[in-house]
C-alpha cells in the first residue's frame, strides 16, 4: 500500500513569500566599426527577456515547509544587448514547486490566483520584463546613424499567501480521542501516532488504501471541538483540509454515551463544519460507531442512531479490526458512484 506522512515538526499549511520575475536586459547601443569599414551603421542587439516565476505542483510533497525557511524567490534577468546584434541571453525562468491542492492568493487583497490541484500543473504568477530594443532596431532611412537604445521593462513583484488543502477523497472526522488516527493505519500503512489522550494528531495524516486498479486516500484531520471554526482546539485552519473530500467519515466513540449523547455530538459537530463552510456542510457522511470491542449490543445502538439520524450507520472496532472490510468496501462503493 502507498502511503504518504506528514512529519509534525516539518508540516506547515500557510506561507507568505515574496516573488519577483527577472528584468529586461538593456538595449544596446553599438557601431560596426571594421578596418575597412570605419563608418558602419548601427549593431547594437536587443536585451534578453527576464525570467518568469512559474508554479508547478509535485504530487510527492505534502507541506509548505520550505517557504517557510524561504520567503524570497526571485528569477534571473536577462542579459544586457551586445554589439554585432548579439541579443542578450534571457533569464532562466524560476520553477516553484508546490504541493498539489496549494491556494495562491495575493497577500494584500486575498484574490485567488491560481489553484493548484492538478498534477504537473503549471501557472506563470509573474511574467519576466521585456528585454530592451538595441539601436539596430531604430535605423530608418531618415536616422542612419541611431543612437538611441530602450531599458528592459522591470519585472513583476508579488507579495503572496500560499494556503495548502489536502487532496484526499475521503475525510475522517471526529470529537479528539474518536480513534480516527488508529482507524487510518489499519485501514492503510499510515502509522501516525496514536495514544488515549486527546489531540495525539497535531497535523493532518494521509493513508492510502490500494485495491486492485483503484486507490482511496484517506485524510486523518485532527480532532474537533465545539468552537472549532472560531479556532478553539486546533482551530479552523484544520478544517480546510477536508473541504476537497468527496466524502466524510463521521466517527464516533461508542463508549462515550447513549444515542442521545453521541446524537449531540453529531450535531455540535456538524455545526462547526456548516459555520466554517456551508458547501463542507452538505458533503455526504458516514457516520461510523468505533471501539465495538469495548461495548456490548452495539448493533442495537447503532441500529437506534440509525432510526434517529435517517442514515446508514456502521460500527467497527478500530483496535480489532472488526467491520473494517465491511467499511473498506462501503468506501469503494460510495466513491464509484459518486464518479460516475
Amino acid at each position: 500500500m502507498a502511503i504518504t506522512r506528514l512529519n509534525a515538526a516539518m508540516f506547515h499549511d500557510e506561507a507568505e513569500i515574496m516573488i519577483k520575475s527577472g528584468n529586461g536586459g538593456q538595449g544596446c547601443v553599438s557601431f560596426r566599426r571594421e578596418k575597412f569599414i570605419p563608418e558602419g551603421g548601427p549593431d547594437g542587439g536587443d536585451g534578453g527577456d527576464g525570467g518568469d516565476v512559474v508554479f508547478t505542483t509535485n504530487r510527492h510533497l505534502n507541506t509548505l515547509s520550505a517557504f517557510v525557511r524561504r520567503r524570497h524567490w526571485k528569477a534571473k534577468s536577462g542579459e544586457q544587448g551586445r554589439a554585432r546584434n548579439c541579443h542578450g541571453k534571457s533569464g532562466e525562468e524560476l520553477l516553484i514547486e508546490v504541493p498539489m491542492g496549494t491556494l495562491i492568493r495575493h497577500a494584500e487583497t486575498g484574490e485567488l490566483l491560481a489553484d493548484m490541484c492538478e498534477e504537473d500543473q503549471r501557472v506563470v504568477l509573474a511574467a519576466g520584463g521585456t528585454g530592451g530594443r538595441g539601436n539596430t532596431y531604430f535605423k530608418s532611412s531618415t536616422n542612419q546613424v541611431p543612437r538611441k537604445a530602450t531599458p528592459g521593462t522591470p519585472g513583476v513583484k508579488l507579495d503572496l499567501k500560499l494556503e495548502l488543502k489536502l487532496i484526499a477523497d475521503v475525510g475522517i472526522i471526529g470529537f479528539p480521542n474518536a480513534g480516527k488516527s488508529t482507524l487510518l493505519s489499519r485501514l492503510s500503512a499510515a502509522k501516525p501516532k496514536i495514544a488515549s489522550y486527546p489531540f495525539t494528531t497535531l497535523t493532518p495524516q494521509l493513508g492510502v488504501i490500494e485495491r486492485d486498479d483503484r486507490s482511496i486516500v484517506l485524510a486523518d484531520i485532527p480532532g474537533l471541538i465545539e468552537g472549532a471554526a472560531d479556532g478553539v482546539g486546533l482551530g479552523h485552519q484544520f478544517l480546510r483540509h477536508v473541504e476537497r473530500c468527496a466524502f466524510l467519515i463521521h466517527l464516533l466513540d461508542a463508549t462515550e454515551g447513549e444515542v442521545e449523547d453521541l446524537l449531540e455530538r453529531i450535531t455540535v459537530l456538524n455545526k462547526e463544519l456548516e459555520r466554517f463552510s456551508p458547501t463542507l456542510a452538505k458533503r455526504e457522511q458516514l457516520i461510523v460507531l468505533n471501539k465495538s470491542d469495548m461495548r456490548e449490543e452495539l448493533e442495537e445502538l447503532a441500529q437506534e442512531l440509525s432510526d434517529k439520524t435517517g442514515q446508514h450507520v456502521m460500527h467497527i472496532s478500530g483496535l480489532s479490526g472488526q467491520g473494517l472490510r465491511e467499511l473498506e468496501n462501503t468506501l469503494l462503493l460510495r466513491l464509484s458512484s459518486s464518479d460516475t
